[in-house]
C-alpha cells in the first residue's frame, strides 16, 4: 500500500512494530531472529521513504512466509533459497512469486552428532536409515532444508526413518546429543559466538559439514541454491585455535507475489514500483547494522573448485565404504524375511491339511 507524502515523514518508527494499521506485511520469522531484527526494519525504512506502507510481521519461517504471499501477492517475505525452491511448486510455481533480491547474504547448514564415527555428510546419508534425526520445529527453515535434502537424495537421506521435530533448535540439539545414533541439523547465519555452537561443544558433540556433489549442483532458474563456504564454528581462545568447517550455505531471498496477480490497476503499478525501489538498493542498505553482519561474513570465504573437489572425494569415499555393509545388511534382512514367510506358509499348509506341528516321536 502506498501512503501520502505527509504521513510518510512519521512512518518509519511506527512501522517497525507488527500489525501497524493497514500496512502490508513483510513476513520474517521469529521475533528475535535476524530476518525480523537485522533485515526487515531497514526495508521498512527505505519503503517508507518512498511512501510505501509496510510493517515487519513475525511468522514460523520461510514456508509460512511463502504461503502468506501466495494468498496476498502485495506482501513481502524472506526465505532461504532452498526452501523457496522446495515450496514453490506447491504454491503456484514460478509464476506466483517474484524474487526481488538474492544477494551474497547466505545462511549455512550445519549438522551435529556425538558419534565419533560420523565425520562427514556422506556417512550421515549412507546410515540415514539407522540414525534418529531430531530437527527444529516442523515449520522452520531448518526443517525445510532437511526435506529439500531428502528430496534430492532419495537413496541416502531420503531413507531416514526416524525423524522428529522439537519445539526449538536448542531442544533438537540436546535430544540429538543424548545418544550415539542422534543427529540434528539447523540453518543459521555463520557466527561462531552463537550459543548453539557452545551448546554442541558443552554436550560433547561435533559439527558435521553438510556438503556433497549432489548438494552443490542444485540450481533453480539458472541460479545456484548452495555454495561451499568455509566458516568458523568456534572462536579462538587462549589455549585453542578457532575451528572451521566447509559446509553448504544458501542465499537469503526477499520475495513478493507476482504483480499480475493483483487485480486493481493502481495497486498493481504501485507494486511494480515497490519492487524497483528495493532492487535499486545497495546490499548493505538492506541491513539495519551492516557493519556487524559484514564483519561476521568476512570470517567466511567461498572455497575454490579444487578445494571443493577434495572435500567431495571424502564424502564419495564414505558412501563407497559404507555401501557394501548396508547392502549385506539389507540382503541378510531380506533372507530372514523370506525364511519367516516360508515358515508361516508351512504352518498354514499344515493347519489347512489337518496336520500337526508337534514333532514326531
Amino acid at each position: 500500500m502506498r501512503i501520502g507524502a505527509t504521513l510518510a515523514i512519521a512512518v518509519p518508527a511506527a512501522l517497525a512494530a507488527s500489525g501497524a494499521g493497514a500496512a502490508s506485511a513483510i513476513n520474517t520469522a521469529g521475533a528475535a531472529g535476524a530476518y525480523h531484527t537485522s533485515f526487515c526494519p531497514a526495508i521498512v525504512r527505505h519503503l517508507a521513504a518512498a511512501r510505501f506502507d509496510y510493517a515487519c510481521v513475525t511468522s514460523a519461517g520461510s514456508a509460512e512466509n511463502m504461503r502468506r504471499v501466495a494468498r496476498n501477492p502485495q506482501e513481502l517475505g524472506y526465505a532461504q533459497a532452498d526452501v523457496f525452491a522446495l515450496e514453490n511448486a506447491g504454491l503456484g510455481g514460478a509464476d506466483a512469486f517474484v524474487k526481488i533480491r538474492m544477494d551474497d547474504i547466505r545462511e549455512c547448514v550445519f549438522a551435529l552428532t556425538r558419534n565419533p564415527d560420523i565425520q562427514n555428510w556422506g556417512e550421515v546419508a549412507v546410515f540415514a536409515s539407522k540414525l534418529r534425526f531430531f530437527l527444529p520445529p516442523r515449520g522452520s527453515g531448518s526443517a525445510g532444508t532437511f526435506r529439500f535434502l531428502q528430496r534430492i537424495d532419495a537413496d541416502g537421506l531420503g531413507r531416514a526413518g526416524s525423524v522428529s521435530y522439537a519445539d526449538s533448535t536448542e531442544e533438537a540439539i540436546r535430544s540429538a546429543l543424548s545418544a550415539n545414533d542422534g543427529v540434528s541439523l539447523f540453518v543459521q547465519f555463520p557466527d561462531p559466538d552463537n550459543e548453539r555452537f557452545r551448546l554442541i561443544e558443552e554436550l560433547g558433540g561435533h559439527v558435521i559439514p553438510v556438503i556433497d556433489r549432489n548438494i552443490l549442483r542444485q540450481h533453480v532458474d539458472g541460479q545456484k541454491i548452495y555454495f561451499a563456504q568455509e566458516t568458523h564454528v568456534t572462536s579462538a581462545g587462549w589455549l585453542k585455535s578457532a575451528r572451521k568447517v566447509v559446509t553448504a550455505c544458501t542465499p537469503l531471498v526477499l520475495f513478493t507475489g507476482a504483480s499480475e496477480r493483483i487485480g486493481e490497476e493502481k495497486a498493481r503499478l504501485d507494486h511494480r514500483d515497490m519492487i524497483a525501489t528495493l532492487r535499486a538498493l545497495k546490499s548493505e542498505e538492506t541491513m539495519v547494522q551492516p557493519g556487524i553482519l559484514t564483519r561476521m561474513w568476512r570470517r567466511t570465504k567461498e572455497i575454490s573448485a579444487s578445494s571443493v573437489d577434495r572435500l567431495m572425494q571424502l564424502t564419495d569415499e564414505a558412501r563407497s565404504r559404507a555401501r557394501p555393509l548396508l547392502d549385506t545388511a539389507r540382503e541378510a534382512t531380506g533372507k530372514a524375511y523370506e525364511k519367516a514367510r516360508e515358515s508361516f506358509r508351512d504352518l498354514r499348509d499344515m493347519s489347512e491339511g489337518g496336520g500337526s506341528t508337534a514333532p514326531k516321536r
